[in-house]
């Protein structure tokens, strides 16, 4: 996974400017003698094992680490941020899109958006009239905490509001990578299939929530959604799943009430300071 392939983050433009980031140094093969007993080629695939657990390993600390200070700076101004990942083409920008319709005039919202080319989803928030700010990832399939530390100073935070960082279309490598987010929000399509779940474990069970989305086109598919909820249940017992329609609007109550639940929460510890 991204942790150690390379993807190629460190190119990611952040509002249209370069990422300040330290290039990843890659050092050359290194000659060594097999210890006694061991063939050369052993020794250097164990070796090289070695190294792919140690460099994922201290990938992820430093993510964990900036990912824990963006997640101080959130609680210091009571924001709510939620990482909002699905595969591409879910529908996570047109919900998006009709949610923050429905709440710019309730709470203070900011949007990054990420995607590996294009603003063109950046754009289609801008219409609603909240501030985005665009992360291109270039080659990278995932958003870090980094590129969220860079992008919030770029954009005026939402104080007392609601932060939606709209990850790469991947199911895969956002799971790994904390963005100091209070939650993931994970988004599927019934154009799918229902043992998604079961292929992307990790995500499902990184989740605070799973929308269940395009149900509008259930009428048109032969798509189980009780197996469905039961696959994402096997994976996380407890998760919250709403049955949403960008399109129809069907779920978005419970959406937003989910949302405005969390804001509760978030004030409630701020009283109790």
């Amino acid at each position: 996974m991204c942790t150690t392939c390379g993807c190629g983050g460190h190119a990611a433009l952040i509002g249209g400017k370069a990422m300040r980031r330290e290039a990843r140094k890659h050092g050359g093969a290194v000659a060594y003698r097999a210890p006694a007993g061991q063939a050369a080629g052993e020794a250097a695939h164990d070796t090289a094992q070695a190294r792919i657990i140690r460099v994922e390993r201290d990938i992820l600390a430093k993510n964990d680490a900036l990912a824990a200070v963006n997640r101080a700076l959130f609680a210091s101004r009571n924001i709510l941020a939620l990482n909002l990942v699905s595969s591409p083409g879910s529908g996570k920008t047109t919900l998006l899109v009709r949610t923050l319709r429905a709440l710019k005039e309730k709470f203070p919202l900011a949007v990054i958006e990420g995607d590996q080319q294009t603003d063109n989803d950046a754009e289609r928030i801008r219409a609603t009239g909240v501030e985005a700010i665009q992360i291109n990832t270039g080659k990278g399939c995932h958003l870090d905490a980094l590129m969220v530390e860079q992008a919030m100073q770029q954009i005026a935070l939402p104080q007392g509001g609601v932060l939606f960082i709209e990850n790469v279309g991947n199911l895969v490598c956002p799971a790994a990578f904390d963005l100091g987010e209070a939650a993931k929000v994970a988004m599927l399509s019934v154009t799918e299939g229902e043992d998604k779940p079961l292929k992307y474990p990790d995500m499902f069970a990184a989740a605070g929530v799973v929308l269940l989305n395009k149900v509008d086109l259930l009428p048109y598919l032969d798509f189980d959604v009780p197996l469905c909820i039961e696959y994402m249940r096997r994976i996380n017992p407890g998760i919250r799943v709403i049955l949403t329609s960008a399109t129809s609007g069907a779920g978005m109550d419970e959406w937003l009430e989910w949302l405005e639940s969390g804001m509760k929460q978030l004030a409630a510890r701020e009283e109790a300071k």
